[in-house]
């Protein structure tokens, strides 16, 4: 009989105790989706959702793989992905023909109106990336929703600058003052957003808090410009009803997020986190793969952005309407401000 080399022995050995391991990603890779009570503790958020997980992937390329099947994320995942495209692609269209319609665009409303649209690509993007790399690992995902809450920021900071651009353009002093209290409050909300104090979950409500204050940071200026101003002034010049309806759906929206956890006492020594996501609260596992609150924060997102464009267009459109001369010098300390105008021209 042939005698066994040693070799031969640890080789089987440690195939043996590989096996487990080979097993495990064979499974993993078998089950696409999961449900609640497989997660690992990171993955665990909303009890309410109870299938429809992917597994932790480990890998990138798995984590994109996910694209081409459905899950829980999938709602999130391509209603900013395609959101994104969209605004990079109204952006191009945009800038493409604001040249040959309107003569005396200028390089200030190139730079006001790129806030808005890089903003609004940062955020849909960052959120997209983000849902779709959140099940590679507890590092990853952390740090991918830090770049989420970036994203909000850029959005909220880019609608913001144009906005208040247009509004008072004929008080340049303004228009600086409430661009610093933007811009000022938005890197306190990007602080909040990276720090990894603030990421725990006591601090949601903080969180939420501070966003909810820096869309509602809007309300000064547009206070200001109606007393200035009056309200049929106001909607031509900065497209007033239009930037209410966005801060409408804003809220809304971050109110969904707001009260996902409300801190109540319960007793006088019990303070106790009550859940209140609906509408799946209402009939757990029903919205696992459509319809769940975080799915409709995404779309008010969406039309909150939408709406907002359409205010920015109207106020452009009735200020390149009266004839502005394009030739004034910059407002946005652009030296020399070049006029779009068409090859043409």
């Amino acid at each position: 009989m042939e005698e066994k080399s040693p070799r031969s022995e640890r080789e089987r050995a440690n195939l043996i105790s590989e096996l487990p391991q080979v097993v495990e990603k064979k499974v993993r890779k078998a089950l696409r989706v999961v449900v609640w009570d497989q997660l690992p503790e990171w993955q665990q958020d909303n009890h309410f959702i109870r299938s429809g997980y992917r597994p932790a992937s480990g890998s990138y390329l798995g984590s994109f793989q996910s694209l081409g099947y459905l899950h829980n994320e999938s709602v999130n995942v391509y209603s900013h992905l395609i959101g994104a495209i969209l605004a990079l692609a109204t952006a191009f269209s945009l800038f493409s023909a604001v040249g040959k319609r309107y003569p005396s665009a200028d390089a200030d409303d190139l730079l006001v109106l790129s806030c808005y649209f890089i903003g609004a690509v940062a955020c849909l993007g960052l959120s997209a990336t983000y849902h779709l790399i959140s099940n590679h690992s507890e590092v990853v995902a952390k740090f991918g929703n830090k770049l989420d809450y970036l994203g909000i920021v850029a959005l909220i900071w880019g609608s913001f600058v144009p906005t208040v651009y247009y509004g008072f353009r004929d008080d340049v002093q303004l228009m600086k003052v409430y661009w610093t209290m933007i811009t000022t409050i938005g890197a306190g909300c990007a602080v909040v957003s990276i720090n990894s104090e603030f990421r725990k979950p006591k601090w949601r409500p903080f969180r939420a808090a501070m966003f909810v204050g820096m869309g509602l940071s809007a309300i000064f200026p547009v206070l200001h410009g109606l007393r200035l101003y009056g309200v049929r002034r106001l909607d031509e010049t900065m497209g007033l009803s239009w930037v209410v309806l966005q801060g409408f759906l804003y809220v809304l929206g971050a109110g969904i997020y707001a009260v996902r956890n409300i801190p109540i006492r319960m007793r006088t020594d019990d303070l106790t986190s009550v859940q209140l996501r609906v509408p799946e609260r209402w009939r757990p596992g029903q919205f696992d793969i459509w319809g769940s609150s975080h799915q409709i924060f995404h779309i008010m997102v969406l039309c909150a952005a939408a709406a907002h464009l359409m205010g920015l267009l109207r106020a452009f459109d009735h200020r390149h309407s009266l004839g502005l001369n394009a030739d004034a010098a910059s407002i946005l300390w652009i030296p020399s401000p070049m006029p779009l105008r068409s090859a043409n021209s």
